[in-house]
């Protein structure tokens, strides 16, 4: 699999609002991404962790192809995940390790759109992402994660 980057990044600082668009990010493993509405810091008991909410990722590619196989305008914030890539097959990721710049996370399960998303978007986005929705991931070794960083494997 060839290495890709990270070409955006977002956060959702409050539940059903808007996502606000980063150049970084700092990812605590057990935690999530600061600043994120999922954020867990350290008071928080391991009972009411989830690590699925730790980080979420989408192909760029995804997001291109949706747009022009389905004529839709929507940016990549309205796919409302956090790392946005390129270069990368993200379902390849899954059940395995690899790295975000800096930080390396654990591919968890394919995270498909959900009729939630379409109303918080205000877009039709369920059935041009039904395969490209993206990864959720779970944050093993904390630290930064820049636009521009590699997305490498093992």
């Amino acid at each position: 699999m060839a290495d890709g980057s990270v070409v955006e990044i977002f956060i959702g600082p409050e539940f059903e609002r808007p996502m606000k668009s980063m150049d970084s990010v700092e990812a605590v493993a057990g935690g999530g991404l600061s600043g994120d509405r999922y954020f867990r810091d350290a008071d928080v008991p391991d009972s009411e962790r989830d690590p699925t909410e730790e980080v979420t990722l989408i192909e760029s590619e995804a997001i291109e192809a949706a747009r022009r196989d389905h004529g839709l305008d929507f940016g990549a914030g309205d796919t409302r995940r956090n790392i946005v890539t390129r270069g990368v097959t993200l379902e390849g990721l899954l059940g395995q390790r690899f790295s975000v710049g800096e930080v390396e996370l654990e591919g968890l399960e394919p995270n498909p759109p959900c009729s939630h998303l379409e109303r918080v978007s205000g877009k039709k986005l369920l059935k041009p992402l039904i395969k490209g929705g993206g990864i959720r991931a779970r944050i093993v070794k904390s630290g930064s994660i820049r636009v521009g960083d590699r997305v490498r494997s093992g």
